[in-house]
């Protein structure tokens, strides 16, 4: 039993000498691993244009139901996205998100993506619903806020026609 305690003592002494592996958080933040899933953010086109097309499809892939996705049309005077609808009202409950990714595979034009941000907290249920607002990254510098105003017919998609190969 002694030899048993001294053994157990002669550990404890020699990790006193060891690297820590602890880091002084929040001045010191650790990198996350490339594939981590942290909050969510709504990406933009290089022009400023929002990619999420209101498609819903993220709604509905989301196993939690945390996301909430309200669709608008867009019109040449007022344009947020280049499809011919844009997410009027999108939100997400972090209460609820299980941070699984599957709304980020299902979305066709990849607007949602996990980010790296894991700092979440918050000191109401509501402040844990996050708007629109609060999801869509910054307007890139060479972008323009949305709305804009775009010429008419630019986002318009022409029909191929399909040619006879005789």
């Amino acid at each position: 039993m002694i030899t048993e305690l001294l053994r157990g003592l002669q550990t404890t002494f020699l990790s006193m000498f060891e690297k820590t592996v602890t880091v002084q958080y929040p001045e010191v933040k650790r990198p996350v691993p490339r594939r981590f899933k942290g909050r969510h953010e709504l990406h933009r086109y290089d022009n400023g244009l929002e990619k999420c097309i209101g498609c819903a499809l993220c709604a509905a892939a989301c196993p939690a139901d945390a996301i909430f996705v309200e669709s608008s049309e867009n019109t040449d005077e007022r344009r947020y996205s280049p499809g011919e609808r844009y997410a009027s009202t999108y939100e997400i409950n972090f209460l609820r998100c299980i941070f699984c990714g599957y709304c980020e595979d299902a979305c066709p034009t990849e607007a949602i993506v996990l980010g790296d941000n894991y700092e979440l907290s918050y000191s109401n249920r509501r402040s844990a619903i996050y708007g629109k607002d609060m999801l869509i990254v910054p307007v890139p510098e060479d972008g323009l806020p949305t709305p804009q105003k775009v010429e008419p017919g630019k986002f318009d998609r022409a029909i191929p026609v399909m040619q006879d190969p005789d």
